[in-house]
């Protein structure tokens, strides 16, 4: 999987950085970026088409 805030690849195994939103989960490379997510998921969550 894909980190949504800075595009590297999490491996969804090993990871235990996770957040689910609208029953859709996102991984994340730390505790960073987890964050940042969390803050505004409707940014980094439904990318705008």
């Amino acid at each position: 999987m894909k980190d949504p805030i800075c595009g590297m690849m999490v491996d969804e195994k090993k990871s235990s950085l996770k957040s689910v939103h609208e029953g859709q989960t996102f991984y994340f490379c730390s505790a960073s970026c987890k964050s940042k997510f969390e803050a505004d998921p409707h940014k980094y969550g439904h990318p705008k088409n």
